[in-house]
């Protein structure tokens, strides 16, 4: 499945969020350049656990080529602007200003290319009084308020993945999408500004609106839910959590009836309907959890399966390396083939092509050959 097949992408990018939209599109079938600094993206040294390689890198790099340029160099612009005026899609994630001042902003290369889809993504935004603060995933985090509703009751936490930043690289890849579906239409491209300030903020909607028209900001719950009960983990006597949620008065009765072997808790005043039950969950919670305690954890999921109730496994990365609804690809690198979680959509019936992770610089001397002084040369006649 080569939906992109024909479209070319240059991706002047770093980190997370801008290799995360150049990647998915590389997924898509689309020929992605991606530009690297002489020392390489400094993803590539985040960590070496995957046979010397990077987590980070290998994901969200495969099906690219790799040249490293010293964007400050004459010849390397040159270099540059030669690869843009070729391209379809140019994504940068450079400091707000920066590429402008190399000659790449963004109203300077659609006016040149008014074919070109331009995406920036930065932290805060192209304006506004944050527009040059640093921004990095976990300062975000902490910005955009998710921390406030993250962790315990005791103290914030941070998501365990670079959730801002897959945010962003979410947001971009829709909005460059939506950007290509448009100008097949116009024939004109169009100018994407993305953040990863503004992109959480968008997923944060629900307790800012909570808060500023309820007045009422969602507390820190650990893994109890801010307004439903009982939703939560419960331990088991084999020293196992269960997670369990229930959404309506019926699953509420049943349950009370077939899991926890005690209808009369159904109709306990204090207790009738999700509002008495959310004021009153210590007081429930410490009631299901002496229950769950008494059973091992593969015993009360008999009980919930029959019951219809929704649980989930509390798993860890272990159990999550097992998982029998895990779906698996397969990429090569220069370590060789490594085999990571598949993306989570799949179109039935059609295979997806996923190419390799680039060495860095792998295609230097056939990317300069392609778009250096010869091409440039051969232009100008």
């Amino acid at each position: 499945m080569q939906d992109l097949e024909g479209l070319t992408v240059v991706a002047l990018e770093q980190a997370v969020a801008a290799p995360y939209a150049s990647g998915r599109l590389a997924d898509g079938g689309a020929r992605v350049i991606k530009i690297e600094r002489p020392e390489g993206d400094f993803a590539r040294n985040y960590d070496s656990l995957v046979q010397g390689e990077s987590a980070y890198f290998v994901w969200l790099n495969r099906g690219k080529e790799s040249i490293r340029m010293n964007v400050k160099d004459p010849s390397d612009q040159a270099l540059l602007a030669e690869m843009i005026a070729g391209a379809d899609v140019f994504i940068q994630n450079l400091a707000p200003g920066a590429a402008a001042r190399l000659g790449f902003g963004a109203e300077e290369m659609t006016k040149r290319h008014p074919a070109l889809i331009y995406c920036s993504i930065s932290g805060y935004g192209e304006d506004g009084p944050y527009r040059d603060q640093k921004a990095y995933d976990l300062l975000i985090q902490a910005e955009s308020g998710l921390c406030a509703i993250n962790g315990s009751e005791e103290s914030p936490a941070r998501v365990g993945v670079s959730v801002c930043d897959i945010a962003a690289g979410m947001t971009a890849f829709q909005a460059i999408l939506q950007g290509l579906f448009a100008r097949e239409r116009s024939g004109k491209g169009r100018i994407i500004d993305v953040s990863l300030f503004h992109a959480m903020s968008d997923w944060m909607n629900v307790p800012y609106l909570q808060t500023r028209y309820g007045k009422k900001p969602p507390k820190r719950l650990g893994l109890k839910h801010p307004t439903i009960a009982p939703y939560g983990a419960f331990e088991c006597a084999d020293g196992k959590a269960v997670l369990i949620s229930i959404q309506n008065e019926r699953e509420w009765v049943r349950l009370c009836a077939d899991v926890l072997q005690m209808p009369e808790l159904a109709t306990d005043p204090r207790y009738v309907n999700n509002t008495l039950r959310v004021a009153n969950r210590p007081e429930l919670d410490a009631q299901v959890a002496e229950i769950f305690a008494g059973m091992e954890r593969e015993a009360i999921i008999e009980r919930l399966n029959a019951a219809a109730i929704a649980f989930g496994r509390l798993s860890d990365l272990d159990d999550l390396l097992e998982h029998p609804q895990n779906r698996l690809i397969t990429v090569t690198t220069g370590a060789g083939k490594i085999e990571m979680l598949s993306p989570g959509a799949v179109v039935r019936g059609e295979a997806v092509l996923f190419r390799p992770v680039p060495d860095l610089g792998q295609h230097d001397d056939t990317l300069r050959a392609e778009f250096g002084p010869k091409t440039l040369a051969a232009a100008s006649k």
